[in-house]
């Protein structure tokens, strides 16, 4: 049996690789998903079985759109920090930037560099012009980052009978060039 490797365009931040999925992989996110506090905000808990079925699921979003949420590494450890990048699911209302991050990389503006990251790839690379961040309400720590990085929000979709915050990042035409952030303001266009 052969192992089929799609290439995934490896991406660099100051601190971090954004890098295709190993199987390596697994341990941590696993550990990730079987954390209450991780996973309340990104689908729930999930064993070992359902974990792997995600992680395959982010993999594989990559061959059938093209694009997906990375593995995150950071570059000084080569540890797994986490996960972001582009999603579009069946089922969402438009193509999102959404992340995940290990609880030992919390609080340490990993999330915002990386986002910022995908959104340039999103904006540059494929020439989208827009992007949104699905929140559940509760999750505050996420809608920070969203606004930091210049999101707002703007309505809100049912995804299988939970209400998700719509987070509407600035196009490609608002952003700065050289930083990725918003020219004007913080919030809002």
């Amino acid at each position: 049996m052969s192992a089929f490797a799609l290439e995934i365009p490896r991406l660099e931040t100051e601190r971090l690789v954004l890098r295709g999925w190993r199987e390596a992989d697994f341990e941590p996110f696993a550990a990730f998903y079987a954390d209450e506090e991780s996973a309340r905000h990104v689908g729930g808990l999930a064993d070992r079985i359902d974990a792997w079925r995600r992680m395959a699921s982010y993999a594989g979003h990559w061959q059938l759109r093209g694009y997906g949420f990375w593995a995150l590494e950071e570059k000084a450890s080569g540890e797994f920090v986490g996960y972001c990048g582009l999603w579009f699911p069946e089922g969402w209302p438009e193509p999102e930037v959404g992340w995940g991050l290990m609880p030992a990389f919390r609080g340490r503006g990993h999330v915002g560099e990386a986002a910022l990251r995908a959104r340039a790839y999103a904006y540059g690379t494929l020439g989208w012009t827009t992007l949104i961040s699905s929140i559940d309400p509760d999750n505050h720590a996420s809608a920070r980052v969203a606004q930091r990085l210049g999101a707002w929000r703007d309505g809100t979709f049912d995804l299988r009978g939970e209400v998700m915050d719509v987070w509407r990042h600035p196009g490609p035409d608002a952003l700065d060039p050289t930083s990725g952030m918003h020219r004007t303001s913080p919030t809002r266009p």
